[in-house]
């Protein structure tokens, strides 16, 4: 049976799949992999479909749905300060995780609620919202190293992740068959201290304090939502693939260029380690490295002329309504090629008004900006 991905994703475009495969064991998706690797056909994993372009033309070979599922509470870390251990199965929804780590008094990911998509995808994005990261989290992953055909448990350093981005992501042909996460156990179930201005707005916090891992996870859904950010068949502003462009980051001269008003964070750069042989001189101080600041992509769209519900004429792919940051296929009659030209145009205002590039979020399947 021909299955349309647009019925798997959020944004609710893409073509056909010419075969679909559904695994709801681990070894069912090694097996599947596994099989269209060694026969030599295309294969393409999908988990929930939240950040993913594809193309209106669809997908060659067989697409693995990952529906496996499992929260497993391991043994606890005793001595640190985070004990709790948890190994979750890939295809387990992530919000359904948060919330339960939520319900249970375990703090670390609670500021992570609301983000659509599969418990596999977070290390591979590194997803992150309202100042903490999966990275923070995350202890090791098993995953199918699909060129050796090996299971390999991978420890989080190994992955290399960093703004929206993973090895996996940058081109290591790997599948994520689950992740072990070290959670904090709260007294008193208050969540980490808040580190996002905008969270601590909203829950009657200062920056740096803790509130309850309950009320921070309502007022981050509620934040969400407010920006069509949280999956909901009533609003059509929430058929996007989230936040479409990532927030580009530059150097500190290049920052000094913008207008004055443009937001901007410091980016704190890694201190160099220096090894001084016994007995040698010490070396004189390595030149000092130019910092670099991260700007915001909503500010950048909406100050090159972009305003919330713009379309293209006759376009069926729009900016929402509520977050410039998204493109929604809210009309129902998008396709893949309109929300690509869509993105082409953000990228071409903002590169002309600012000379800062853009940098899609999303992956793209059978199609390209």
């Amino acid at each position: 049976m021909t299955v349309r991905l647009a019925e798997l994703t959020t944004l609710r475009v893409g073509g056909p799949a010419e075969r679909l495969v559904e695994a709801t064991t681990s070894d069912e998706l090694v097996a599947a992999v596994l099989d269209a690797e060694g026969s030599g056909e295309p294969w393409l994993v999908l988990g929930g479909g939240s950040n993913v372009l594809v193309g209106d033309d669809g997908v060659e070979g067989v697409v693995v749905r990952v529906a496996t599922r499992g929260i497993e509470r391991r043994p606890d870390a005793p001595g640190s300060a985070r004990p709790v251990r948890l190994r979750v199965q890939a295809g387990e929804p992530w919000d359904s995780l948060v919330a339960h780590t939520v319900e249970n008094g375990w703090g670390g990911i609670e500021a992570l609620s609301g983000i659509p998509g599969s418990t596999g995808a977070a290390p591979i994005q590194n997803i992150g919202a309202y100042g903490q990261e999966i990275a923070e989290s995350i202890v090791s992953v098993e995953v199918l190293d699909v060129d050796s055909g090996e299971r390999r448990t991978v420890p989080a350093p190994a992955l290399a992740l960093g703004y929206r981005t993973s090895a996996i992501k940058q081109g290591w042909r790997a599948v994520v068959l689950s992740v072990d996460l070290a959670l904090e156990r709260r007294d008193g179930a208050l969540g980490r201290p808040v580190a996002y201005a905008q969270l601590a707005d909203a829950l009657g916090v200062d920056v740096g304090q803790r509130a309850p891992l309950a009320g921070v996870r309502s007022a981050v859904l509620a934040l969400r939502a407010s920006k069509g950010m949280v999956l909901d068949d009533a609003d059509p502003h929430s058929v996007s693939a989230g936040s479409f462009f990532t927030n580009p980051i530059v150097t500190e001269s290049f920052a000094l260029g913008l207008p004055p008003d443009a937001p901007r964070w410091p980016q704190q750069p890694e201190p160099t380690a220096l090894a001084v042989p016994l007995g040698a001189e010490p070396a004189p101080p390595p030149a000092p490295v130019e910092g670099s600041v991260k700007l915001s992509a909503a500010w950048l769209i909406e100050h090159a002329g972009i305003a919330r519900g713009f379309a293209l004429p006759g376009s069926g792919a729009s900016v929402s309504k509520k977050h410039t940051l998204a493109l929604t296929n809210a009309s129902g009659r998008a396709t893949a090629a309109e929300v690509a030209e869509l993105a082409r145009y953000i990228q071409t205002r903002v590169m002309s008004e600012f000379g800062v590039v853009l940098h899609p979020e999303p992956v793209f399947v059978g199609i390209a900006l």
